[in-house]
């Protein structure tokens, strides 16, 4: 699992499928952290939801009630998608988010979100920040949900990407390795294969399929390469045009990463709500 905001998205929609329990989803959200902080970035947030303004209370309670009451009016948009919906902004592409709004830019400043509510409508959106190793903070806005975007990407195309995007990024290892370095304190693949070990302990509902399962396994495997890879670049500060051509190198493939995560997710959760 990528972030607890997918946790968040898969497990919460499954709930309200019916295909998993209130303690389910929060059994699968203390995977990330055991204590979690609940409060609005907004008055109206506050006032529709009981949630603490200014400041945070411990509460996943208070956040599972949000979504409930969020989308429980609103059980799929027009489009037939769920109500739910992971985002993974970064700069330069912040694709479903509304523009101009707190919400937004604390997303953007995460690289992640939860928006909960139908498309053209009032609903909410959450925003994990992780405040040590034991402590999650959400914050709650109240927003308007962007239109969604028509999504280019099914999981056959997504599957194909990221078998192309693991080849992409060990070639990006590779030249990375070959700069004089002095960060290397382990072997590449050991240090991958801790990374995907700890994307593997988060638990999926066992509903989602085995080709969405493949994607977001094999997205997890591009991202600790690429993360293993910036590792690998020089302890010397690059020129201008190194960092340049390393930005250049990377950047389409945690692109690459991010498209195939959203898409896993959202025809995962997509088929939970019509399976309803």
């Amino acid at each position: 699992m990528c972030s607890s905001s997918a946790s968040l998205a898969l497990w919460t929609s499954s709930w309200l499928a019916g295909a998993s329990s209130p303690d389910d989803v929060i059994d699968a959200m203390f995977e990330w952290a055991p204590m979690h902080l609940v409060g609005a970035g907004d008055a109206d947030a506050a006032e529709a939801f009981a949630l603490q303004y200014p400041g945070y209370a411990e509460s996943i309670a208070g956040l599972l009630q949000a979504i409930r009451a969020t989308a429980g009016a609103q059980t799929r948009s027009a489009e037939g998608e769920g109500t739910v919906r992971l985002v993974l902004p970064a700069p330069g592409a912040v694709t479903g988010l509304p523009a101009n709004t707190d919400f937004s830019r604390a997303a953007l400043n995460t690289g992640q979100a939860v928006v909960v509510g139908a498309s053209g409508c009032p609903g909410i959106g959450l925003v994990p920040v992780v405040e040590g190793p034991d402590v999650l903070r959400w914050t709650v806005y109240s927003i308007v949900v962007p239109e969604h975007g028509h999504r280019e990407q099914g999981l056959g195309e997504a599957e194909y990407e990221m078998r192309e995007a693991v080849r992409g990024a060990a070639d990006a290892l590779a030249q990375m390795q070959s700069l004089p370095t002095r960060t290397l304190d382990a072997d590449p693949r050991t240090r991958i294969a801790a990374l995907m070990a700890d994307a593997a302990r988060h638990r999926y509902p066992a509903e989602m399929s085995d080709r969405a399962f493949r994607v977001l396994e094999s997205a997890d495997r591009v991202a600790a390469i690429l993360t293993v890879a910036a590792g690998a670049a020089p302890s010397e500060a690059p020129t201008a045009s190194a960092a340049a051509a390393r930005e250049e190198l990377l950047r389409p493939l945690w692109a690459a990463v991010r498209t195939a995560r959203t898409t896993a997710v959202a025809t995962s959760i997509e088929a939970a709500m019509h399976s309803a």
